[in-house]
């Protein structure tokens, strides 16, 4: 007991002079008799010190009033309060989780997600990740994790129950669209951050799939062009759809590749060392000036992704086609702790013309969306996918012909359930790629977006 007592006197000495380091300093801080703010700021401090004070010394169970625990749920709630879903306080484990993150392999299912009221949207799957393979999509919001609403969880709760050992299952529940909802079991694994995928079109047409921004995102994309100067390439598709961003330097010299001179992104902030404008190094670029570039995106393109894309854009280097990017443009700096820390918005990324990303997005060139499904087709496609009717139709036909598809088709219209022939061959051929170990890198028959954007770049076009 009296160690006990030792250690609660030394943490109220503790935050007793922090508390009056911060008055002083605000009491001398010249920009109080301009603004009154650090005066106001001098009197909830105080509150606080005092409301803290007395729930440590009066609060009924004792064992909840740990120092280090009030505290910490004082943090959460100050960040919390500012409404901001990218600033959050963080734990000693969700640092541990941010630095698994930042170094590319961690246990999990692979999702990229924001908080929103229903729950958390999935802002994109990493490819080749065990979400990616189970068919979750941009968009989708995850309501339920086995069987338990997550309405009420922080994002950082919902990522730590998302995470675990590789192996493991966990099942959650997705609702897509209005009415669509269904439960998807996903088995963890150890998740290793891609960045580049590349390959070749008709022959002549490059197509460079950036999946994320990492340290080696710059180095693979040039690995990617110098491949493509060897094929002869004529052509280039930067397919940029359910990019969740990564480090402003890489996509900043990835751009550099493109764009000779000029600025490429800004940001601003409230304080003056956020504010910078980042230019074009000058250099010859690594791709032809006059070579013609179609960038691809959609609702899951984020963050560094549509720096990249809104850089090209702006400067008229290439054309965009596909949806609406995501819309996060703001900039997070990490602080520690100790062990743990917090995330903080400190400014925005702007395009070259000046425009903010932030919650708006990069519009598109040409637009080009997949149908939406009527309510009728919602509840069919609801139907085939808890039924497993795909999984279990590969399962049985792991080399399907088309005699054995269009009986499948015929099948599922004796079960009533209602969906167009392209719907159903798409779910079949993501079925097979879902357990090909080597997927084809696109898919021009039901590719909506890519096949649009070859047609472009064919001769005459």
């Amino acid at each position: 007991m009296k160690l006990k007592k030792t250690h609660e006197r030394i943490f109220w000495v503790g935050i007793t002079a922090l508390l009056l380091t911060l008055v002083v300093l605000l009491s001398f801080s010249p920009r109080v008799l301009a603004t009154g703010f650090e005066a106001e700021t001098q009197r909830q401090l105080g509150l606080f010190y005092e409301v803290l004070r007395f729930v440590q010394d009066n609060y009924v169970d004792e064992e909840a009033v740990a120092p280090e625990l009030l505290m910490e749920g004082a943090l959460k709630g100050m960040f919390e309060a500012l409404g901001d879903p990218h600033s959050a306080y963080l734990s000693r484990e969700e640092m541990r989780d941010l630095n698994d993150t930042t170094t590319g392999r961690f246990g999990g299912v692979g999702l990229i997600i924001s908080k929103v009221e229903r729950g958390a949207e999935v802002v994109s799957p990493i490819e080749d990740t065990p979400a990616y393979r189970a068919g979750i999509t941009a968009g989708d919001i995850i309501i339920a994790i086995e069987d338990e609403s997550i309405l009420d969880f922080t994002i950082d709760e919902v990522v730590k129950v998302l995470r675990g050992e590789p192996g493991a299952p966990v099942r959650v529940t997705i609702q897509r669209g209005k009415t669509l909802t269904f439960d998807v079991t996903i088995v963890r694994a150890m998740i290793e951050v891609p960045t580049v995928k590349r390959t070749m079109i008709d022959g002549d047409i490059a197509y460079l799939r950036i999946i994320q921004f990492t340290p080696l995102t710059p180095e693979k994309v040039r690995e990617a062009v110098d491949f493509f100067g060897q094929k002869n390439y004529r052509s280039l598709i930067i397919d940029l759809r359910s990019n969740p961003g990564g480090l402003l330097a890489s996509v900043i010299d990835v751009a550099d590749y493109f764009v000779s001179r000029g600025p490429i992104v800004s940001t601003r902030g409230r304080v003056e060392a956020e504010n910078h404008v980042f230019y074009a190094s000058q250099r010859e670029t690594i791709v032809p000036s006059d070579l013609p570039v179609v960038v691809l995106i959609n609702r899951g393109s984020a963050s560094a992704s549509e720096i990249l894309a809104g850089a090209l854009k702006d400067t008229g280097r290439a054309r965009l086609m596909g949806e609406t990017s995501y819309g996060k443009g703001s900039v997070q700096q990490i602080k520690g702790i100790g062990e743990a820390g917090f995330r903080l918005t400190m400014s925005r990324y702007y395009t070259p013309s000046g425009v903010s990303i932030d919650k708006t997005g990069i519009a598109p060139d040409t637009e080009i969306k997949e149908p939406e499904l009527t309510e009728e087709e919602e509840a069919s496609f609801t139907r085939l996918i808890e039924g497993d009717y795909v999984a279990l139709f590969v399962e049985e036909n792991p080399e399907p012909g088309e005699a054995e598809i269009i009986a499948f088709i015929d099948s599922l219209l004796d079960e009533e359930i209602v969906l167009s022939s392209r719907i159903i061959r798409r779910l079949v051929r993501n079925e097979l790629n879902r357990t090909n170990n080597n997927p084809p890198l696109y898919d021009l028959e039901f590719d909506l977006v890519l096949k649009e954007a070859v047609d472009a770049l064919r001769p005459g076009n």
